[in-house]
């Protein structure tokens, strides 16, 4: 399915490059710690290398390229595009207040103690949420997995994470009635703020964000396997998803068949709903690596992209000193955040052969990507097993690319 270049031509060592495949196989697959695994690299958009290993389901059912996977917040980077393309357009700014696009998010309060059963204390009114609060996770929303405190639960109790269940106008609803876990601007927090972002693309686009991303991503690009509610033809397509036993081999949660992306959903989750296939999201990276372009298909101009990967966090800080959860830890030292993507800010200090400037994300799953500009390299990685944080396979993954890249342009 994908034209494999020569790794010499494009500066690779091709015998490194199939040691990524074997090591796929040998600590993961094989054993039974990873359900299937498939990864793609390219530089300049050309893949240069392609390794699968595994099943699509617990049953043994062969992992073609084309095997669908759920990408969760991989989702984040193509709303975050989606968002960018209207700010191209004139219909909404970055230094705009949220309320001018969702009302129901105007008068929010900073939580000052209370819930988990008893009503939240009253709170200082928050300063307005901006875009660009949202696009950098520096609004003061959370997300409910975090399991750190009562605005936590009352998201996991209003199922706010990851919902398929709720209109939009529901969604802000049930957003509104819960305090902020802090100001806008004070903190970095992984949250819900790109399903936020995504109601709002649907508002000023006057479509649903499935239709939206249709439209002007996924078709010019010819990502036609990627969305949030799948035909019934791709069921036989779509892996069994796994949760981490510590101990043990890897729960399935989720057999793909029976899967609720085969019925309509409420609610197009901008921030974790998007399914799609190894080859589709490459071509997504292809764009970002080409400055935004791929082929004829202009998504968004290098500047757009430019200042999308630029670190946005206050006096140039990284997220082990911004965040106080999740990414919180000492290997996300050097790694800043932009609008959508973490960024790497300083080498050296990540503890990882990379580029500055290099960025990407991951999803929950254990899915995860990453585009280096200066190299033009970029990364597809694509399993099913939750969390992401069970292995450290992504910084692993890296390390071994880079150990095969031969001419280096950095």
């Amino acid at each position: 399915m994908f034209d494999i270049a020569d790794p010499a031509a494009l500066g690779f060592n091709a015998e490194r490059l199939r040691r990524i495949g074997a090591f796929l196989e040998e600590r993961y697959v094989g054993p039974g710690w990873l359900p299937n695994a498939q990864i793609l690299v390219a530089r300049d958009g050309q893949p240069v290398y392609h390794a699968r290993a595994g099943s699509l389901t617990q049953e043994g059912a062969d992992l073609a390229d084309d095997a669908l996977y759920r990408i969760a917040s991989m989702t984040k980077p193509i709303t975050s595009i989606a968002f960018m393309q209207l700010v191209e357009r004139g219909k909404v700014a970055l230094e705009d207040p949220v309320s001018r696009v969702l009302p129901e998010l105007a008068d929010l309060r900073v939580y000052a103690g209370g819930g988990g059963g008893s009503p939240f204390l009253p709170g200082k009114a928050a300063p307005p949420i901006r875009f660009v609060d949202l696009l950098t996770h520096m609004s003061g929303l959370t997300y409910g997995l975090q399991n750190r405190t009562n605005v936590d639960a009352a998201y996991r109790e209003a199922k706010l994470d990851l919902s398929r269940a709720h209109s939009p106008e529901d969604y802000l609803q049930a957003l509104a009635s819960i305090p902020l876990q802090h100001a806008p601007g004070e903190r970095w927090t992984y949250s819900v703020a790109t399903d936020v972002l995504g109601v709002a693309v649907e508002r000023l686009s006057s479509q649903r964000l499935g239709d939206y991303f249709r439209e002007h991503i996924f078709v010019p690009l010819g990502m036609h396997d990627t969305g949030f509610d799948l035909a019934e033809a791709m069921r036989p397509r779509l892996a069994d998803t796994y949760a981490f036993a510590p101990g043990g081999k890897p729960m399935r949660i989720e057999r793909g068949a029976d899967s609720p992306h085969f019925a309509p959903s409420a609610f197009h989750s901008g921030g974790g709903g998007l399914v799609s296939t190894l080859g589709d999201y490459h071509r997504f990276c292809a764009m970002l690596v080409g400055g935004g372009r791929l082929g004829e298909a202009r998504i968004v101009s290098p500047k757009t992209l430019a200042l999308m990967t630029a670190n946005h966090l206050p006096g140039g800080a990284d997220l082990a000193q911004m965040s106080d959860a999740l990414f919180s830890e000492a290997s996300n030292a050097g790694t800043g955040f932009g609008l959508g993507f973490a960024t790497v800010v300083d080498p050296a200090r990540t503890l990882m052969p990379a580029s500055r400037g290099e960025f990407y994300w991951g999803g929950a799953f254990s899915t995860a990507f990453f585009v280096d500009p200066a190299e033009g390299i970029t990364m597809v990685f694509m399993t099913q097993l939750y969390p992401s944080s069970a292995y450290p396979i992504r910084r692993q993954l890296k390390t071994m690319i880079y150990a095969a890249l031969e001419d280096s342009r950095d």
